[in-house]
């Protein structure tokens, strides 16, 4: 196999990205290099020079392509590295669509351009990603060419996420979601705060670090459930998959969502999935059939439904075997990025003659 460069446009900081690029090194032997935005997007005034910095972006990644002369350019969010990577000129182009839509806000301003941009990435791009079966719909919506796009997720490595047997007879809860508005972190608070009236047993985990950490522990404090919810901060990720194996209730409520790795990380674990009822996790999980599907903050209705599946332990233990199972046969990581690494190869190959 020939030795290739491929230039990465995006986070590499991104667990999302390392995955990525690591099964590309693992599985295609490809040589990567990468180039982001240097400026964060905390507050007004780095926004304004995060928007400088992305217009002046096109003579930086030119440099880059000068200098480390990759065979592939491959960039993550159709709406900004994507196109980016549309404007490079290098002779092969994928990118990948990180949303449902990637035309987020939905409110912002902003949309009419970020379509224009969406759309010339999609045409210039000669693979397209989509990690699941719901951001094909918004590509079908737009009249993407299908045919270029694969629809496969990374997968995660499931000798690190394993299946554990060791669950408690009580409500261990975990959050593994970053700690943003967009993810509702309150609603599980206050969905926690019923079950405490009600005298049932629980502990909750929440993970991860994030700009509403301080407002979450001052609420879990009025909440009176501060004794039972453990904020861990930002973890290593190889410390994930123990804490993931402790738990047997994994809960997310995001108001939107592309594909969640953290969804298959938690099935890999037996967990038992209860998370928001949208379409990004209606691809995975059928309510009470492998999980719970609650309608977005809905807290009295998350209440309700961990309760409902605590008190039926039978349905909840056939869920977790069929998760672990479905898991391994759509989401691993061994399998998965070496289908798309050798993908890039025969695009390469392609393009080439």
């Amino acid at each position: 196999m020939k030795k290739r460069k491929i230039l990465f446009l995006g986070e590499s900081y991104r667990a999302d990205a390392i995955t990525w690029m690591k099964g590309l090194k693992e599985f295609g032997d490809f040589e990567i290099c990468t180039w982001e935005l240097k400026t964060p997007n905390n507050t007004n005034f780095n926004r304004f020079k995060r928007i400088a910095e992305y217009l002046f972006s096109p003579f930086s990644i030119k440099k880059i392509i000068q200098l480390e002369k990759p065979d592939m350019v491959i960039a993550e969010r159709t709406t900004s590295y994507g196109f980016l990577a549309a404007l490079s000129g290098v002779n092969t182009i994928a990118i990948a669509q990180q949303g449902r839509t990637d035309l987020w806000p939905e409110g912002s301003v902003l949309l009419p351009l970020k379509k224009v941009i969406q759309k010339y990435a999609f045409k210039k791009a000669h693979l397209i990603h989509a990690w699941g079966p719901v951001m094909t719909i918004s590509m079908k919506a737009i009249g993407v060419d299908m045919n270029k796009v694969l629809v496969i997720p990374k997968g995660i490595d499931l000798s690190l996420f394993e299946a554990s047997e060791n669950k408690s007879n009580r409500i261990d809860a975990i959050v593994t979601r970053s700690l943003q508005p967009e993810y509702r972190h309150d609603c599980i608070l206050k969905a926690f705060s019923i079950l405490d009236k009600q005298n049932i047993d629980f502990s909750l985990t929440i993970v991860g670090d994030g700009t509403r950490l301080e407002y979450l522990k001052n609420l879990a404090i009025e909440l009176g459930i501060q004794n039972k919810v453990i904020f861990t901060g930002r973890i290593a990720n190889i410390a994930l998959p123990q804490l993931l194996q402790q738990a047997n209730f994994y809960i997310s409520m995001p108001s939107t969502e592309g594909v969640s790795a953290s969804l298959f990380e938690s099935m890999a674990c037996n967990c038992y999935p209860v998370v928001s009822d949208i379409s990004g996790n209606q691809s995975w999980i059928q309510h009470r059939k492998n999980g719970q599907l609650i309608p977005i903050d809905d807290y009295s209705k998350l209440a309700e439904e961990l309760i409902w599946s605590f008190k039926n332990p039978d349905s909840r233990n056939k869920a977790i075997i069929q998760n672990r199972k479905f898991v391994e046969e759509n989401a691993n990581y061994n399998i998965n990025m070496k289908i798309i690494a050798d993908k890039y190869h025969e695009l390469l190959d392609l393009r080439e003659n």
